[in-house]
């Protein structure tokens, strides 16, 4: 396992875990961040990685990304 920030760029990926509080869990999980779901970096710049999760397209953060494993 590794963290999001891990992952080369327009490589799929499984989420494996999503670590971090509750809160963070739950923020991730709208997002579509889910265990077991398929996730692929499309870029990363400046510590914000942009990547597709569930048909859409979704900007987060370095912090975020290192809570989410693959």
């Amino acid at each position: 396992m590794m963290p999001l920030t891990m992952a080369k760029e327009g490589e799929e990926n499984i989420i494996k875990k999503i670590g971090g509080k509750e809160e963070t869990r739950k923020f991730l999980e709208k997002l579509g961040f889910v265990t077991g779901g398929k996730v692929t970096v499309i870029s990363s710049t400046d510590g914000n990685i942009i990547v597709n999760v569930k048909d859409s397209r979704v900007a987060i953060g370095k912090d975020m990304a290192n809570k989410i494993m693959i």
